[in-house]
């Protein structure tokens, strides 16, 4: 028997086979926060009914069904792929490094078409017995990864899913052995693609990746579920960089709305050899859209650039990987 509180909670994940086709959860990731939940439309028949004051409940029916919410986490050194599969779109097999335990996924910004997730969420009552949520046909719509002074690297994905399904046998959960990353392992590095050097100063990043889709794409015959959401604009990638005025390398960037590579790199412990656990986001082109450095009184001049990534017409964007996960 299980807790009865959210320490009794856990989620599993699993890419499907096909857009809302359940598969049994085999991975177990650690989110510190989640809000998925089934949305229904619901319409309401009100024809007139002499002395009928309050509409019969018999006529009430359901038109629609869907599910959405968000799953916070820290982003750990293992676990990690199918996530960032799902949020990238490129089919990723990871590749192991030489003859070491170290493998390598490559995740380049692609179109999402095909990449779903079922997330199995088991929710327990104050008894102790677990309820299950299965979500399926989930898409991520958007990841916001950020790391500030003391802290974890940790990520929010906003999900979109095609429906809930309270019937499934809730998986039995297993969990490797994982650490977080942090700030301690962190580097910014900006310049030319390729050849990028480290900014200092920096306190605080973060990077935001948006799929725009159409997610309302509900026709007849579907007994109310939607249809796999499909890209409907360019993807959005924006960010910040909140730092102490030690060089005016971005506040020169601002000034001229030059663009640079930007390279934003964790990284962890030797797996083996050279080769280290590492979680990395390349962007390879960004402009800083604001704010110049201002004075605000005597502490040490702290400026935030917000800047928009953009694609310098040869290199994606990219997440790279590192860790001993043979299989996503």
């Amino acid at each position: 028997m299980a807790i009865g509180s959210g320490l009794g909670a856990q989620i599993g994940i699993a890419a499907e086979s096909g857009y809302g086709t359940f598969v049994a959860p085999a991975k177990f990731i650690e989110p510190t926060k989640e809000s998925l939940q089934l949305k229904k439309t619901t319409a309401q028949s009100a024809g007139i009914a002499a002395g009928r004051l309050v509409p019969l409940s018999s006529r009430r029916v359901v038109t629609q069904r869907q599910a959405a919410g968000s799953l916070d986490m820290e982003v750990t050194n293992k676990a990690m792929g199918l996530l960032l599969q799902t949020l990238m779109g490129t089919t990723v097999t990871p590749v192991q490094q030489a003859a070491t335990a170290a493998y390598l996924q490559t995740h380049i910004l692609a179109d999402t078409a095909g990449k779903s997730l079922t997330i199995q969420k088991g929710v327990p009552l104050t008894t102790g017995t677990v309820t299950d949520k299965t979500f399926l046909g989930c898409k991520i719509i958007s990841a916001e990864f950020s790391c500030e002074v003391g802290g974890m690297l940790v990520v929010t994905f906003e999900i979109d899913a095609k429906d809930c399904d309270e019937t499934q046998t809730l998986a039995v959960a297993t969990y490797p052995t994982m650490a977080p990353f942090n700030f301690v392992q962190m580097s910014v590095k900006t310049g030319s693609y390729g050849t990028e050097t480290a900014l200092g100063g920096v306190r605080k990043m973060s990077v935001k990746i948006e799929r725009p889709m159409a997610v309302e794409r509900f026709y007849a015959g579907a007994e109310g579920l939607k249809a796999e959401p499909i890209s409907n604009d360019q993807v959005k990638i924006t960010g910040s960089i909140e730092t102490d005025y030690v060089a005016t390398t971005l506040d020169d960037l601002h000034t001229s709305d030059g663009a640079t590579s930007l390279v934003w790199d964790f990284t962890g412990p030797i797996i083996a050899a050279s080769h280290n656990e590492r979680f990395t986001i390349k962007v390879p082109a960004i402009r800083i859209d604001d704010a110049p450095p201002v004075i605000d009184g005597f502490d040490v001049i702290k400026p935030t650039y917000s800047f928009t990534g953009l694609f310098d017409g040869t290199n994606p964007t990219a997440i790279e990987y590192m860790s001993t996960d043979i299989a996503l």
